[in-house]
């Protein structure tokens, strides 16, 4: 009997962490599905609103920059407060964003609306992900970064196809999906406020809002190259949201939002679907064959805008969609290579500065420049950005170095390797 006390309390630990590591999951695909839910929504604003397409680019960048900001004041909170406080604030943040969306009708509010979305996504991205890597359970080994780097493409899938039928086929189509996703994020806190904490709380919460980028210095030879790929995969992302409902719409001759919001799923599912499979490989092969995968994606988007053909266009979307997967849990698996509980905030607000940076900076420039060249010609900027990207990643991409890293909160042994 004195045997058994130790192994009952180890496996109550088991089940708590698992109920957390779900939640947060829950958590973080909720997040994203509410920040999708306006974009099958941005051609009935065109339409019935005047939006025009630098507007709609720009509520993207709002978006974009409110998440940055969070990222950069907010990301090393998590560390200082505890995951569950700072996951239930950014849910709130989001709840109000929907709230603020159900009248739309001028720019400002929609910016108002995606700047509190953002807000909420940033300070969640750090939080939620690391709240996930705390609690995900060892085997497999590639489970925790591909919960934390999929979730996002998960949630944004649902969210869009969601979004899609209900403005198609629901009552109340400018309303219904932020009622829903407003409800989803209340679930969601609900099952954060019943799961246990994985970080202590620990003084300095105030140092901790000022912005620092920081990334251990193990895995900083990967810095570039993952930036390259976060960059160029969010950009396509951004892309999709900003570009993709005025294309589908002119050039592809198709008015529904249900197939918007498939065209949008098309790249995002394939993400959540490649990204396991990144883990049979080392963190550098699974980016190189991930992006070249994307590139070839991409290649075939240019050829379907082109020809006008909506069925080349999807496919070359799932390709793509795939082949950021494989790339983007690599990229993320590189750098959480021996971290720490409190090295993991830090990291993650890292990666998604970047992927927000991707997503902010050439949409901005592309709303710009949408006011002088035509769509398919903006479509070959993002072209080249994605071979420009593919070619560092194919010369570049490295292995977390050979040694290992002891994690003291977990008491486990995390092992390296140097294959190039």
């Amino acid at each position: 009997m004195q045997h058994t006390a130790p192994v009952i309390n180890q496996a109550r630990r088991g089940g708590t962490l698992r109920l957390a590591f779900l939640s947060a999951v829950v958590a973080l695909v909720a997040t994203f599905a509410a920040s999708a839910a306006p974009i099958p929504l941005f051609n009935v604003y065109r339409a019935e609103d005047g939006f025009t397409n630098a507007g709609i680019s720009m509520a993207v960048v709002t978006t974009a920059v409110g998440t940055i900001a969070a990222l950069l004041v907010l990301g090393r909170l998590s560390s200082h407060l505890g995951r569950r406080r700072t996951a239930i604030a950014s849910l709130g943040l989001l709840l109000l964003g929907c709230l603020l969306l159900l009248n739309v009708h001028d720019i400002g509010t929609l910016l108002a609306g995606r700047l509190m979305m953002g807000v909420g996504a940033g300070l969640a991205s750090s939080s939620l992900t690391s709240y996930i890597v705390d609690a995900a359970p060892t085997r497999p080994a590639w489970l925790a970064a591909v919960a934390s780097s999929q979730g996002p493409m998960l949630g944004l899938t649902l969210g869009a196809i969601a979004s899609g039928a209900l403005v198609q086929f629901g009552p109340w189509p400018r309303h219904l999906i932020y009622l829903v996703c407003s409800g989803l994020l209340v679930l969601s806190a609900a099952l954060i406020v019943i799961s246990p904490e994985t970080a202590q709380p620990t003084p300095g919460a105030w140092r901790s809002l000022l912005p620092q980028v920081r990334v251990p210095a193990r895995v900083r030879h990967l810095l570039p190259v993952a930036a390259a790929v976060f960059l160029a995969t969010w950009a396509t992302g951004a892309f999709y949201q900003a570009f993709v409902p005025a294309l589908v719409d002119d050039q592809l001759h198709t008015h529904s939002p249900l197939i918007l919001g498939l065209v949008l799923a098309a790249y995002m599912a394939p993400s959540v679907l490649g990204a396991p499979l990144g883990g049979r490989f080392t963190s550098a092969v699974a980016q190189r064959v991930g992006m070249v995968i994307f590139l070839t994606g991409w290649i075939g988007i240019i050829t379907a805008i082109a020809v006008g053909a909506l069925a080349l266009f999807i496919a070359a979307t799932v390709v793509a969609g795939a082949g950021q997967g494989i790339a983007i849990s690599a990229a993320t698996r590189g750098l959480l290579h021996g971290s720490t509980l409190a090295d993991r905030a830090a990291i993650f607000s890292v990666i998604y500065v970047l992927c927000y940076s991707g997503a902010a900076f050439p949409s901005l420039i592309s709303g710009e420049l949408s006011n002088t060249f035509a769509l398919p010609q903006i479509v070959l900027g993002y072209g080249v950005l994605a071979l420009l990207a593919t070619l560092l990643t194919v010369l570049a991409a490295r292995n977390p170095r050979l040694g290992t890293a002891r994690n003291i909160e977990d008491g486990e042994l995390v092992e390296a390797i140097d294959e190039r």
